[in-house]
């Protein structure tokens, strides 16, 4: 299984509804799939979704970096040697989209070559996982009618609330609605994306109190360290670390300084096989994970899906993986489900992603 050839196509679907946050607005996904081809004739597939606001990654720097430095590296190598592949995409600083799209790429070669889904190889712990949807920034009657919607549509009753606006009482008053809509029996959470400052959550959580929140999301910036330790002491629910903690090292740093007490787990930034060093790492600290959302396609949903539902810690939450229902196609040949508020791994062996050559033609942006 040598590989022999990588490629990054570049890709761009609207969304039909473009989702808005604190750090950013989202209207097109402009992703790169990527391919791994062997000599024997698997091929890996997956996919890096760029953003730039968050981790400096863009389109063109990622189809660069891996048609420049990683495929020369990755060439010759057997895809069983992933150890040695993360060796050498490692000498490039950064890119963590672009590494964890190799990554699963290899995985899902891997499953094929075994006759097995890459779920099973990574756990196997269920077939299915409960779904999150997230909730972004509109208008307070806006935001309760995209619940409602999402929860009679899909049977979805866990939902992720983007705030971090200012003034903040827009996003407590939007919170307050969705609890009034949705009653008590809805799992809500929020997500900062590193809006507020330390004091404006402290406030806002204050207000939040009678709510039932199940998590609480990266509310102000990580660099104020002072600031957020101060903050979490006060923090009613588990504190979220997201963009925070990107790897077991940076896990270590937010729990053991007092930043944070739950971790958020995103395939599309470290792959399969660092996001279970991250798992394994979080279990042995005995702080809590959410699979999260780097506003995935479908592609992205299913590496998400695969690694969420192969985990018992993984698993224990609502997974946030409905994001890929905002846009207006996708270049999957069998395109994802959501029913009864669950998605399902895919069967059959590696990753199950079949891509539709007219529908991939139509939206690459290279040729």
């Amino acid at each position: 299984m040598k590989i022999v050839h990588v490629e990054a196509i570049p890709f761009a679907i609207p969304y039909a509804k473009p989702l808005r946050f604190a750090s950013g607005e989202v209207h097109t996904a402009d992703h790169v799939l990527v391919r791994v081809h062997t000599d024997e004739g698997l091929v890996g597939t997956a996919e890096a979704p760029p953003r730039p606001y968050t981790y400096g990654e863009t389109q063109a720097s990622i189809v660069a970096v891996i048609d420049t430095l990683f495929a020369p590296r990755l060439l010759g190598l057997s895809a069983l040697e992933r150890e040695v592949a993360h060796e050498r995409l490692d000498r490039t600083v950064g890119n963590p989209t672009a590494k964890a799209a190799v990554d699963m790429a290899l995985w899902d070669i891997l499953g094929q070559a075994a006759g097995m889904p890459v779920s099973g190889l990574l756990g196997g712990y269920t077939d299915r996982m409960r779904v999150s949807h997230m909730v972004g920034f509109a208008p307070a009657g806006q935001m309760v009618a995209e619940a409602e919607r999402v929860r009679d549509t899909y049977g979805v009753t866990t939902f992720k609330v983007k705030v971090g606006r200012r003034p903040y009482t827009d996003d407590v008053d939007a919170c307050r609605a969705l609890r009034e809509a949705l009653g008590p029996g809805a799992e809500l959470y929020i997500d900062g994306n590193r809006g507020w400052t330390a004091a404006e959550s402290a406030r806002a959580l204050r207000e939040m109190t009678d709510l039932g929140l199940l998590f609480a999301e990266e509310l102000c910036p990580a660099d104020d360290v002072l600031g957020r330790r101060w903050l979490v002491e006060r923090c009613p629910v588990p504190f979220i670390a997201d963009e925070s903690a990107t790897s077991a090292a940076e896990v270590t740093r937010e729990i053991l300084g007092g930043s944070a007490n739950a971790v958020s787990v995103k395939t599309a930034r470290t792959g399969f096989t660092a996001s279970q060093r991250v798992l394994h790492h979080c279990e042995g600290l005995g702080v809590p994970v959410v699979m999260g959302n780097q506003i995935d396609g479908q592609i992205g949903t299913v590496c998400s899906v695969a690694f969420g539902a192969a985990h018992r810690s993984s698993a224990r939450y609502a997974g946030e993986l409905s994001n890929f229902l905002g846009m207006s196609d996708d270049l999957l040949t069998e395109p994802l489900t959501i029913e009864d508020g669950t998605l399902r791994v895919r069967t059959g062996a590696g990753l199950g992603i079949g891509i539709d050559p007219d529908k991939l033609a139509r939206y690459r942006q290279d040729r």
